[in-house]
């Protein structure tokens, strides 16, 4: 049953936890999942939540830690001494969580943190993980897995295998090292268990595996998965050392930031930001796009004014301006919302740029001919200057067609020059698009009155 988080729940807590009945805390959180006591921390004050914390069991506490969001972890992570994130949070976390926990805190306190690890193993891991970039596969990966040399036999695998799986939470696969920890492939604990004591690994493994190298980028190890559909894959070295393993959990939370950061960038956000941010902050992120929507519209007025006389002599064009900056924007919207889509998701196949501009015209030019048609009747129809419905339904299909293309070229344009392309679904685009439409139906105009 999901749990539904109430004022009276939080009240209750809180009495509980004030009055130091731990008895009656634990009865209250008993069956919660981590992301529940995440969301109930981000409900409290920072001096209730520490209270709460304290009487959560390590394990519980540890997770829900982790799924806090990273503003709300950082606060709290500060009312912490560093011995008790080491003790209660750290020793209870993967090795990847851990170093993501650690990396959110200065320097000072990461080595304060560190020094207090009992476990040398587990401080050489969380070290070795924070060298790597956070938005690479190496940031991504935990250390912890199962492996197993090639020349061992089956006894000797799944007696390896009991002692390694105590520090690994979910066991999904095994991998088959040789001496020198080089990758040679996996094998499925179906086989294993099937497979007499004495059979070699060499003779069961399976060598065809996907992998990905330490160095790659994030936004790449989820398209492979993805493609691939899988729940864990290996990391390797420059020489093919298995490193660590990559779970679908990881992945998930990539896909998620990387949808946040492209719907903020489409929407004219330019930094990754959230609705408790403060004022400054938000206005930082909202202004820089503002900036060029206020130019275009500058340049929108320009346009308008070198044909200020044009319109003075056929004051019904200005009727049509609005409609004719709206269409623009819109169409080149859509489009580039395609392509940025197929991009992120890698399914634009092998298309040329050629081919995907064709098709994007030929897209352009069967909306724009409905679109023109339509707006012609309702010009027939309603009003007696059949000039202007001629200008008006010219002026549409011209600027469907140029926001279309121009729409789908530029983020296929950023994308060449690794640049995010998500830049392109929002006010640039709609901007541009606005000023260029307008150009078009006042020169087009001004060509058929003038005929």
């Amino acid at each position: 049953m999901q749990f539904e988080l109430t004022k009276d729940y939080l009240e209750e807590l809180k009495n509980a936890v004030e009055s130091s009945s731990e008895a009656k805390v634990l009865e209250l959180i008993d069956g919660l999942h981590a992301v529940d006591i995440a969301e109930i921390l981000d409900e409290q004050s920072t001096k209730e939540a520490k209270a709460f914390y304290a009487v959560l069991p390590e394990e519980l506490a540890a997770d829900a830690l982790v799924e806090l969001d990273e503003d709300t972890r950082e606060k709290f992570l500060k009312e912490i001494s560093p011995e008790e994130i080491a003790e209660k949070i750290i020793d209870n976390l993967d090795s990847d969580d851990a170093a993501d926990v650690i990396g959110e805190l200065s320097e000072e306190k990461q080595d304060e943190v560190i020094s207090h690890l009992e476990d040398i193993e587990q401080a050489g891991d969380i070290i070795d993980l924070l060298n790597y970039d956070e938005d690479t596969a190496g940031g991504l990966m935990a250390k912890e897995l199962v492996k197993v040399k090639v020349d061992w036999d089956v006894a000797t695998c799944i007696k390896e295998i009991r002692s390694q799986a105590e520090e690994v939470e979910k066991m999904y696969t095994v991998y088959v090292v040789d001496e020198n920890d080089v990758l040679q492939g996996r094998i499925s604990l179906k086989k294993l268990l099937l497979a007499p004591d004495k059979t070699k690994i060499k003779d069961l493994y399976n060598d065809e595996v996907i992998l990905v190298k330490v160095d790659a980028e994030r936004e790449d190890v989820a398209q492979v998965m993805d493609k691939y559909d899988l729940v864990v894959i290996p990391v390797i070295d420059e020489i093919g050392r298995l490193l660590g393993r990559i779970t679908i959990d990881d992945v998930v939370d990539v896909i998620k930031e990387e949808a946040d950061k492209d719907y903020q960038m489409a929407s004219g956000i330019s930094e990754n930001v959230e609705s408790s941010d403060s004022a400054w902050v938000l206005t930082r992120a909202r202004l820089p796009w503002l900036l060029i929507g206020l130019f275009g519209g500058i340049l929108g007025a320009q346009v308008i004014e070198a044909y200020e006389g044009q319109i003075k002599i056929h004051p019904e064009m200005a009727f049509f301006i609005p409609l004719i900056a709206a269409m623009a924007g819109n169409v080149g919207v859509q489009s580039s919302a395609i392509v940025v889509q197929g991009l992120a998701n890698n399914t634009l196949g092998l298309d040329s740029l050629w081919k995907r501009l064709f098709k994007e015209l030929l897209v352009g030019l069967i909306n724009g001919v409905v679109l023109g048609a339509l707006i012609f009747t309702y010009n027939f129809f309603f009003s007696d200057n059949l000039t202007l419905g001629l200008i008006v339904s010219i002026s549409l299909l011209a600027v469907i067609v140029f926001a279309a293309i121009f729409g789908t070229l530029v983020p296929l344009m950023l994308d060449k020059y690794k640049i995010d392309p998500a830049l392109a679904t929002g006010p640039f685009i709609t901007t541009v698009n606005d000023v260029f439409g307008l150009f078009l139906y006042l020169y087009i105009g001004y060509l058929m009155y003038a005929g």
